[in-house]
């Protein structure tokens, strides 16, 4: 009788361990390591081209992660560096050359918008902007020289709802690649390689390390895409240490615990959030009422949504109101990153990094909230306290 394919939670707990018969620790350890030793010139050139023959192209820590990742999200392969823009980076780099065309969503984080219009724009590629909003409608920005569409679902600050599959159909038909952010989704919340996607990258720093103590990046590639991104990987000299490798590996163990509590969290408090006056809407796409609801609940897995989620304010309210309201919160930290254990808050201003729908988020003002593993009623009491500073403060 043929197994059952392990749930996802079973694959975290037991992705990239060694097999139960073999005496050890539970945990992969932390191997440091630079030189590796051979016993013979032979063994020496057995191992050449391996990652195993130096300390930089891995470590028995490393492997363990990058093996659990690929288990966890059905990947061929998987890269490790040392952040989540590095992949990004990377990756366009790996795969673009002068005189390629990239469609780049414009919900993009603004890290990858800066490197676009800078570093690919100097390198000679053609670096054009789409609605996130446009799903098959990306035929008639496709060209002859197209190589690469960019998906970020959710998009940055604004969470728009990509139809990857639609964009996905129309890019693979171009013989063009799709890369995606999948940070907000994590490991878990989409099944990206059947959604169509070709690479998909994690800011590891966020979710899957899990306790905002470590900066990582994660590309993930399908069958087709590994053997050019690892070998471009190695050129550029990119590696983590095993010492990061072995706390996001075990950040990794609990992701699916984590999300359950997160998802929970932050549904409890955009509900409370959607029916304060002041909210004209509450962005994040597992509650019902927000805009591309319908495609989230089609291409996610609900069980692991995630906590990070954006207010849009009503016409009227200021940003003087809206930080007073930041600067009144007790329990959450003002800070740029999320996905850790703890809740963030900050005022956001996507129009003014947006290309072709800078005037869909103008006029309103807005901020981002990734909510923690704290109980949503401390938190509910710490915005209430927020909302009552900023009824109090002149416009």
């Amino acid at each position: 009788m043929s197994e059952k394919p392990l749930q996802p939670a079973t694959r975290l707990a037991h992705g990239g361990r060694r097999d139960k018969s073999a005496h050890g620790p539970v945990n992969t350890p932390v191997v440091r390591a630079s030189t590796m030793l051979f016993p013979d010139t032979a063994a020496l050139r057995a191992a050449q081209g391996s990652r195993t023959d130096y300390g930089r192209l891995s470590t028995e820590t490393t492997r363990a992660l990058e093996d659990a990742l690929c288990e966890v999200e059905g990947a061929a392969g998987c890269l490790l560096l040392p952040s989540g823009l590095a992949a990004i980076t990377t990756t366009l780099l790996g795969l673009l050359a002068p005189g390629d065309h990239l469609l780049m969503v414009d919900s993009t984080y603004e890290p990858t918008r800066i490197f676009c219009n800078g570093t690919l724009k100097r390198m000679g590629v053609e670096v054009e902007y789409y609605d996130p909003l446009i799903g098959a409608g990306i035929e008639a920005l496709m060209r002859p020289n197209t190589k690469l569409v960019f998906v970020e679902s959710p998009g940055s600050l604004s969470f728009e709802v990509q139809d990857v599959p639609a964009i996905a159909a129309v890019a693979h038909s171009h013989d063009a690649l799709v890369v995606a952010d999948s940070t907000w989704a994590t490991p878990l919340g989409w099944r990206s390689f059947e959604l169509g996607i070709d690479v998909s990258l994690h800011a590891a720093t966020k979710y899957i390390v899990g306790h905002s103590d470590v900066m990582m990046g994660v590309i993930l590639c399908n069958v087709a895409t590994y053997p050019g991104l690892r070998r471009f990987h190695c050129e550029m000299g990119l590696t983590v240490g095993s010492d990061d490798a072995y706390l996001a590996l075990r950040g990794l163990r609990t992701l699916a615990a984590r999300l359950a509590m997160h998802g929970q969290h932050a549904r409890a408090v955009a509900q409370w959030l959607q029916v304060q006056p002041e909210v004209d809407t509450v962005l994040y796409p597992p509650l019902a009422s927000s805009p591309g609801h319908d495609l989230w609940q089609r291409d996610f897995l609900p069980q692991y949504a995630c906590g990070l989620l954006c207010v849009q304010f009503k016409v009227g309210i200021s940003k003087a109101q809206v930080d007073a309201l930041v600067d009144a919160t007790r329990l959450f930290g003002i800070g740029y990153s999320w996905g850790g254990y703890e809740s963030l808050i900050l005022p956001v201003n996507p129009s003014r990094l947006r290309a072709v729908t800078a005037e869909r988020w103008a006029g309103k003002a807005m901020v981002r909230l990734h909510i923690g593993l704290e109980d949503p009623a401390d938190l509910i009491a710490d915005l209430e306290r927020g909302f009552d500073v900023l009824r109090t403060t002149v416009p």
